[in-house]
């Protein structure tokens, strides 16, 4: 086998070997809704921190009534912009009402979002979460 063929075939088998070893990684580190329980709650809130598209989801933050902050988890950037949710779509200072499902914790003021109600518009980041609970 000539030296050619050899790094050739050494290089094909390492980029196979560093694909293969990445590809977990996003679903290891991807939480699902384990966390939090199954129970779909609604809340509305004052808009404290605005809607946020970095990261592997979405995020924002709102006070609710009681004066607790609680940090929204959207979904990833891609699919919380289709439902038509991006970061300049609602102000800070906005009042919002918001559906999903609470951390199982409750001392963590935690919410995975189904959806976004502003402004008479529905922000439905995942359509097929409330389906699947009924």
């Amino acid at each position: 086998m000539s030296r050619q063929v050899l790094r050739a075939t050494i290089g094909a088998i390492a980029c196979a070997a560093a694909f293969a070893f990445a590809l977990p990684l996003p679903a290891a580190a991807h939480h699902g809704w384990g966390g939090n329980v199954d129970e779909v709650t609604d809340m509305t809130g004052v808009v404290v921190e605005g809607v946020k598209l970095a990261g592997p989801h979405g995020t924002m933050k709102i006070k609710t009534a009681d004066g607790k902050v609680w940090d929204l988890t959207l979904a990833p950037p891609f699919r919380t912009s289709s439902a038509g949710l991006k970061q300049d779509t609602i102000p800070v200072g906005a009042m919002v009402t918001v559906r999903g499902n609470k951390n199982r914790d409750a001392s963590r003021y935690e919410m995975k979002t189904i959806q976004v109600e502003y402004g008479g518009r529905h922000f439905n980041v995942y359509p097929e979460r409330e389906a699947f609970l009924h």
